[in-house]
């Protein structure tokens, strides 16, 4: 949602035992204002570091906000006032320890990990209505899997596996019913995080089982059903990369390596291929751990990533060759600090 200051909102969760969303108001110029917390009606883990990414989703209408509640296993419905503040609307029952959730024309597909697996869910007014006959397991009941979310045309459903360094691809049919799961090996160990861009390229962060200075991230198409490899496994010589963001223009990748405060950029091909462009195109503290989340403005113009370590958000502005030049950083998050998204 955009306010009347030409600005936006980012939003994270606390992921405490009384989860919450914090609410910052981001100027035309990048910089946050604290909004306020505002209540989930669900219990987070209370862990540091949650293993996932898209646990925090704005819907596509910019109306909604999703937040996963990784303990009382529920899923909360937002709605987003004009002064960037949040209203409750609804907390529905979803699987055993929900970490990622993705929408796409109403249509809510959730991830859990306790007993790995996807619900669905429809957004009908002010509710989470419960899509009959959508709760699939995945195919491995040693899946550890990381996301879930749609591809832009709504037509597929992609989940990785780090268990077993799979992406599997699911058919959305017009109801919203899921077809069979259509496994594909991983590129490189541990894939993690993803993004998508319209053309529907897909990029996945690996992060070598947090093998030191082996981060790396590969390229798919997914073309009639299929995922293709384009590019496989371009390291940057970073740690632990985990989480991925797509700027609008698709062409570029930046991702977040959690072991040792970079961010790196990567540029996206035509053809979908996938370069290394700078490993470091922006830093937290360098060497140090904790970034981890990240989101992009709706515009593409402002960057921001969690730094859970450090208790802090990070913002960068965004040139038009990808560049990225420092914001600042904002204090006052909590140990427990998970997910992202930004308007």
């Amino acid at each position: 949602m955009m306010d009347r200051m030409g600005g936006g909102v980012v939003y994270t969760q606390t992921n405490e035992p009384a989860n919450a969303v914090i609410a910052f108001r981001r100027d035309e110029h990048g910089a946050l204002d604290r909004i306020g917390t505002f209540a989930s009606g669900g219990a987070g883990d209370a862990k540091p570091h949650l293993t996932s990414q898209g646990s925090v989703t704005l819907t596509g209408d910019g109306r909604h906000l999703l937040v996963t509640n990784a303990s009382s296993d529920d899923l909360s419905l937002f709605s987003l006032r004009e002064d960037g503040s949040l209203e409750l609307l609804h907390t529905a029952p979803v699987g055993p320890a929900p970490k990622s959730v993705a929408e796409y024309g109403g249509l809510v597909y959730v991830l859990s990990t306790g007993k790995p697996g996807l619900i669905g869910h429809r957004i009908t007014g002010d509710r989470l209505e419960p899509l009959p006959g959508s709760e699939r397991s995945l195919p491995s009941a040693d899946a550890d899997p990381a996301q879930v979310g749609f591809t832009r045309d709504g037509s597929s459903l992609i989940v990785t596996e780090r268990g077993t360094d799979s992406i599997v691809r699911y058919d959305v049919g017009a109801a919203g019913e899921l077809g069979m799961p259509r496994v594909v090996a991983s590129a490189g160990p541990t894939p993690y995080g993803f993004a998508i861009t319209g053309g529907g390229t897909l990029v996945v962060t690996e992060a070598f089982r947090a093998q030191q200075g082996a981060a790396a991230a590969s390229s798919y198409r997914i073309d009639g059903g299929e995922v293709r490899l384009v590019t496989s496994s371009v390291g940057n010589g970073r740690s632990e990369i985990c989480w991925a963001a797509i700027t609008p223009d698709d062409r570029f990748a930046f991702t977040t390596n959690f072991a040792d405060g970079a961010v790196s950029r990567y540029a996206i091909g035509a053809d979908g291929s996938l370069r290394l462009d700078d490993a470091t195109a922006g830093l937290a503290v360098d060497g140090q751990p904790g970034l981890r989340d990240e989101g992009l403005s709706s515009d593409g113009r402002c960057l921001y990533a969690i730094d859970a370590d450090g208790g802090r958000i990070y913002g960068w502005t965004v040139g038009t060759d990808g560049s990225l030049t420092p914001i600042g950083s904002w204090e006052g998050l909590p140990a427990t600090v998970a997910g992202i998204a930004v308007t």
